[in-house]
């Protein structure tokens, strides 16, 4: 019974000597987690689109819609709109709004392809 009241008396010693080091290098972490924000949002901007849709659509903003290069051919195109939709359909909890941009961006990518070769 004294042995494992010295244990714990030792377990809280060396928590509060490990709180109290921590407590002096605070400042020092906490200029280290300044630059932090800055990392975060440039790994996090090179991953996705940021801003809204544009009033009306663009041929770069129908490619970044669908994921594809803007100069792709029709095959192409059609797989990207069938992969999309099978995920953001509205028969399967997707957004109506947001279908109604990826059918857009279909239509316009696909008028404007020439190509039918891969």
């Amino acid at each position: 019974m004294s042995g494992q009241l010295v244990a714990v008396g030792l377990a809280l010693a060396g928590i509060g000597f490990a709180g109290r080091y921590i407590l002096k290098r605070a400042p020092k972490v906490g200029e280290a987690m300044k630059s932090f924000p800055d990392i975060f949002e440039a790994t996090q901007s090179s991953k996705y689109y940021r801003g809204g849709f544009e009033t009306k659509m663009s041929r770069r903003e129908a490619s970044l819609i669908l994921g594809v290069s803007p100069s792709a051919n029709k095959i192409r195109i059609k797989e990207a709109h069938k992969r999309i939709m099978l995920i953001n359909h509205p028969d399967r909890g997707g957004s109506p709004y947001i279908a109604s941009k990826i059918n857009e961006a279909k239509d316009l990518m696909e008028n404007g392809s020439k190509s039918q070769h891969i």
